[in-house]
């Protein structure tokens, strides 16, 4: 018996899947059915090739109540620019929660991953960060600054963002940018310590591996979302910064203690009793993380796979109603 998978490459997929207030709410989906303790999720699939500065790391999660479950395969190659090749690419496949067929292959080359990261940002901002939010500061200048500070105004429609980069014109240009998009008022400043004080949600988006936030940077009515540090050696945020917040929120513990800003709290001894809540206890409204206007709250991402299948059955749901993408018969 035929059986029909749909091919959508990363053109395709732009024209369908959009930085929207239905992609964040999928996404939001993921994290509260993550509460629920039902999702299948195991730990991410990660190899290093040394030899071609390399790397390889595979996610996945099934979850009640979605048709399908997706399996992320992300490449980094980070030598690939030398031969006018994009360091990122990668897919997701998509497959049946019933039958186990394959329903889709994603040639997105990253995209729908981006899309999902900037999202499960929003969720933070909308379940975290003060009900006003005038300012929004991004530390970071690359795709995941511009789409973070996006989604995020998405949930608090604030009238200024600050950019603070190592590099100054990045950081202008990554302003500029943000201005056009978004039409709100966009510059780079130049000291990050200043920017954290001026803003009421901040957004980290670097590869850093020592922080780029401090905690002594903290002031009441804060929320942070960390998003860049999802490997073992990364760290943006000072990890006194974590002990010092009225709530630090995972995404998942689990991956937060090997891969993000807890990791380093624990290796340094600051962190210690508890494990932290997760951001789909959160969402559910199982915790509360901000009790008042002027608490500092901080949300740590590692990116999930429940993340990447919910962005994936909605991927392939628009494509659907939109009649976008080659079928084959398998």
């Amino acid at each position: 018996m035929a059986h029909d998978i749909r091919i959508l490459t990363e053109a395709e997929l732009r024209q369908v899947v959009k930085l929207d207030l239905a992609a964040i709410d999928v996404v939001e989906r993921a994290f509260a059915a993550l509460a629920g303790g039902k999702v299948i999720m195991p730990p991410i699939l990660s190899m290093a090739i040394p030899e071609a500065n390399g790397e390889v790391d595979v996610k996945t999660a099934y979850i009640p109540g979605f048709d399908g479950f997706a399996i992320k395969v992300s490449p980094g190659f980070f030598d690939n620019p030398k031969l006018g090749l994009p360091s990122l690419n990668g897919l997701m496949v998509l497959f049946s929660a019933k039958t186990g067929l394959v329903e889709a292959l994603f040639l997105d080359n990253g995209y729908l991953t981006d899309i999902r990261t900037a999202a499960a940002g929003a969720v933070a901002a909308r379940h975290m960060a003060p009900e006003m939010v005038t300012t929004a500061g991004v530390i970071g200048t690359g795709v995941q600054a511009r789409l973070q500070i996006e989604a995020a105004h998405l949930v608090r429609p604030f009238t200024k963002v600050l950019v603070w980069g190592r590099d100054t014109a990045k950081a202008e240009a990554c302003a500029a940018d943000i201005a056009a998009r978004l039409g709100v008022d966009a510059r780079a400043e130049t000291d990050p310590a200043r920017l954290v004080e001026q803003s009421q949600l901040v957004i980290t988006t670097t590869p850093s591996r020592s922080p780029v936030l401090m905690a002594d940077w903290l002031h009441p009515g804060l929320h942070i979302t960390a998003m860049g540090s999802d490997q073992g050696e990364k760290n943006e945020i000072d990890s006194q910064a974590l002990t010092a917040a009225d709530a630090y929120i995972c995404d998942r513990v689990s991956q937060c203690e090997a891969l993000g800003e807890l990791r380093s709290a624990l290796a340094t001894g600051l962190w210690q009793g508890e494990p932290p809540a997760e951001l789909g206890q959160v969402v559910t409204g199982a915790i509360t993380s901000r009790k008042s206007d002027n608490d500092i709250t901080i949300c740590d991402l590692t990116g999930t796979g429940a993340q990447d299948t919910a962005i994936a059955t909605h991927a392939f749901s628009l494509s659907i109603k939109a009649g976008k993408g080659t079928a084959i018969s398998s």
